[in-house]
């Protein structure tokens, strides 16, 4: 059980998408700093887990809905800062890119102005209103309305975010447990910068601590650019499992995703290969300028230190796999 460092406050923060991977980090790194959380989920009901990580009644859950403004208003009323985590990596019925990430970032970000809070809103790095990604379009039509309605609100872009509950190395490596081999998709050479979930949450709760520089935009990531064909190796390597890296170009990779995209659960979606097309790191002018981490006090925890802690659980006789150095 994790409860606060900290007495409880009496100022109040409001978490959307606070029951998602992201979201119960930043709600233990709040809730250890002593805030009141009010978790606002679409299934409140599925959320108590969130409850243990505070004291008792210092997590609050409310229901809200990002495509319903007046739930979200209601959400926000009364808050002292309101944190924006909700996304989605593929559309699913009603829940769509332009629904999610930016109907919705405009909802979250006209009721952080109605109750005069702080916004803190969590993008990503490529959110592009060029791109010809749907999601990276709508990342930043979510970023354009939290800077049109709430002029200092603070936008964090992460790159590649991994931890326990991660959608990228959780997928391969139990891909890697059934698959004969591993897709390297355009080659393989697109460039990540993989930052863990622990040190995007502390950056949240820097910029709720007001640490970080209004109306700036920061971008997250870790101590390492690594490679798509890097990090499938590194997968691999912590699982003890030998497979072949098989070449997938741009284009064979999109009819593919075009085709099983439409199945539940798809490994892979047309618009996620589009994404892979452009390199995901934190960009010279973030670095130069001091929008990253270190700006936030943050430093940054390596993939080396991380990954061994979640990924042993599909070696082949789990943590008792001896893994060679």
């Amino acid at each position: 059980m994790t409860v606060a460092d900290q007495p409880v406050t009496n100022s109040l923060v409001t978490v959307f998408g606070g029951s998602g991977f992201l979201g119960r980090h930043v709600v233990r790194a709040l809730a250890r700093r002593g805030y009141r959380i009010r978790v606002a989920v679409r299934r409140p009901e599925l959320a108590g887990f969130l409850q243990p990580l505070g004291y008792v009644g210092q997590i609050q859950l409310v229901q809200a809905n990002l495509r319903y403004p007046q739930s979200v208003r209601r959400a926000a009323e009364g808050a002292d800062a309101v944190v924006n985590l909700v996304g989605i990596l593929s559309p699913s019925g009603r829940q769509s890119f332009k629904a999610v990430q930016a109907f919705g970032a405009r909802a979250v970000a006209e009721a952080a102005a109605q109750a005069g809070a702080r916004l803190v809103h969590v993008s990503a790095i490529g959110a592009d209103s060029h791109s010809e990604s749907v999601y990276a379009r709508t990342k930043a039509e979510g970023e354009a309305a939290a800077r049109e309605l709430v002029p200092d609100a603070i936008i964090l872009r992460p790159s590649l975010v991994f931890g326990p509950e991660d959608e990228f190395f959780n997928k391969f490596a139990s891909m890697a447990r059934m698959s004969p081999a591993l897709p390297l998709i355009g080659g393989g050479q697109t460039r990540f910068q993989p930052v863990f979930v622990g040190d995007v949450a502390a950056a949240v709760e820097a910029a709720v601590d007001g640490k970080a520089k209004a109306g700036t935009t920061y971008e997250l990531g870790g101590p390492e650019v690594r490679t798509f064909e890097d990090l499938l190796k590194l997968v691999l390597h912590e699982i003890g499992a030998k497979r072949p890296l098989v070449t997938l170009p741009f284009g064979l990779a999109s009819v593919i995703a075009g085709i099983v995209e439409h199945f539940p659960m798809a490994p892979l979606t047309s618009d996620q290969v589009t994404l892979l097309k452009t390199d995901n790191v934190v960009s010279d002018a973030a670095q130069s300028e001091g929008r990253t981490l270190a700006a936030l006090g943050v430093t940054p925890m390596a993939l080396a230190s991380i990954l061994p802690s979640y990924l042993w659980r599909f070696r082949k006789a789990g943590q008792f796999t001896h893994i060679e150095t």
